[in-house]
């Protein structure tokens, strides 16, 4: 997918709202939202398979820098007289955590050893045995990126057999399409198309399924809103949930998921990011929205800014990112108001993960694309076929780990080097939906009306 770099300038504010689209029935809209979103390229119009899009990085068998020698000179023989490289040799064998926070403490000389960068970017590459990362910026953590590398490299291990599989089946009626990690795994959400958001307690996994499903968030019997739930969000203690009912609904966790806010949208609420000050959302009816939760009336700005509808969307304190079904990538400026940027694409996203500055994203073709934020325009440096035949449907990005649903009816299990190697592939026999992961948990939302669980070791 070759892309152009857009406009980086264009001073459009967004205030201005459009028409309200007419009423319509919200099942009927759904259905026919699934049936042209989600159903995979036509046969004839096949999208040709990305090419590598920049140079990679030198693979790790190429030259590297040697360590420099940092280990003071003793007079006497002893473990730390050894070359450094004999002892990264050493350190090679031992949990990468324990290096960082334990052997770097023992005295001056292995702490200098340890906390050189080029030290972990050796160690790092050996493991992945391919370019890695992706994108490297300034002041690039390696330490804590071969940390990460490691410990999911050894969670799925030998195509994941330590992993624990659970299938949480009795909680909902119809298709899970958004899932949901929260307190560091220990609780999870999950939206459906029965109109009802439940809460699960992960700790109680592998007891009676009574004891993992805590409640239906809301008082209306057997019914959370009057639509499909499609989207869900989190900031802290705070939860809030969107459908094709036209409305977010706001719980408080921390006072046993009652309701404390809800907010009348102008369409199906297709996708949410929930920060501190502000809830955004994107809209069937191609608008993006900012609303303050404390505030009355809660709609702060509101524009169309796609063609169709808005299929995925991120937000932090500077920028709010959006995809459509127009294929198009908008980035807006939250402080100065304007649209930065406009990228044309040959498929639409479907959904994102975003670790500033990077923001990897699934499209309709079943590829997955890297783009960098630079001071609010994006740039793609990536494509790849991580082996996805229909749409991704999820995905879950960070410095380590990279998990993909499709409705290929697979989640597939990859390190994110460059390419993505994958290291694990799991076959259902209903489309995947939404994937999150947090701690040890990995989550994704199933079509056979579960959600699929999988327990790591710690």
């Amino acid at each position: 997918m070759e892309l152009p770099l857009g406009q980086c300038h264009d001073s459009r504010s967004w205030d201005d709202d459009s028409d309200p689209e007419s009423e319509t029935d919200p099942d009927a809209q759904a259905e026919a939202y699934v049936a042209r979103v989600l159903s995979p390229p036509k046969s004839g119009l096949a999208f040709p398979r990305p090419s590598q899009l920049s140079t990679p990085a030198a693979s790790p068998s190429a030259s590297e820098p040697r360590v420099a020698s940092k280990v003071s000179a003793v007079s006497e023989p002893g473990l730390l007289s050894l070359p450094p490289e004999l002892l990264l040799e050493i350190c090679s064998y031992l949990d990468a955590r324990l290096v960082f926070h334990v052997l770097s403490r023992v005295c001056h000389a292995l702490r200098d050893l340890v906390y050189d960068r080029v030290t972990w970017r050796l160690r790092a590459l050996r493991r992945v045995r391919a370019p890695y990362p992706v994108v490297e910026e300034k002041n690039f953590d390696w330490p804590a990126a071969c940390i990460a590398l490691e410990e999911h490299l050894s969670r799925w291990a030998e195509d994941g057999r330590r992993a624990e599989y659970f299938c949480l089946a009795d909680g909902h009626l119809a298709a899970v399409d958004s899932v949901l990690l929260l307190q560091g795994g220990s609780l999870c959400l999950s939206g459906s198309r029965d109109r009802t958001v439940n809460l699960w307690d992960l700790r109680q996994l592998g007891t009676e399924p009574s004891q993992v499903l805590v409640k239906t968030l809301g008082t209306k019997r057997n019914s959370t809103h009057e639509g499909w739930v499609w989207s869900l969000a989190a900031q802290d203690h705070r939860v809030c949930s969107g459908s094709w009912d036209s409305t977010v609904k706001l719980w408080d966790l921390a006072a046993d998921g009652q309701q404390f806010g809800e907010i009348k949208t102008s369409s199906a609420v297709l996708c949410l990011s929930y920060l501190s000050d502000v809830l955004v959302t994107g809209t069937y009816d191609k608008k993006v929205a900012i609303y303050d939760p404390r505030a009355s009336p809660a709609l702060l700005k509101c524009q169309q800014l796609h063609s169709r509808p808005v299929l995925a969307l991120m937000a932090d304190d500077q920028h709010i990112i959006s995809g459509s079904e127009d294929r198009t990538l908008v980035v807006v400026d939250r402080r100065a108001n304007r649209v930065l940027q406009r990228l044309q694409l040959d498929s639409y996203l479907l959904c994102m993960s975003y670790q500033e500055p990077q923001l990897w994203a699934g499209d309709n073709h079943g590829l997955l694309h890297v783009f960098v934020n630079r001071n609010g325009c994006l740039q793609l440096i990536r494509s790849f076929d991580v082996g996805h035949s229909f749409p991704i449907t999820g995905i879950q990005y960070s410095v380590g780990a990279l998990y993909t649903t499709s409705t290929d009816r697979s989640i597939r299990v990859h390190v994110p080097t460059d390419p993505p190697r994958t290291i694990c592939t799991r076959k259902y026999d209903s489309t995947l939906n939404r994937v999150c992961a947090e701690g040890n948990l990995v989550v994704a939302g199933s079509g056979d009306v579960s959600l699929e669980v999988w327990r790591l070791p710690a």
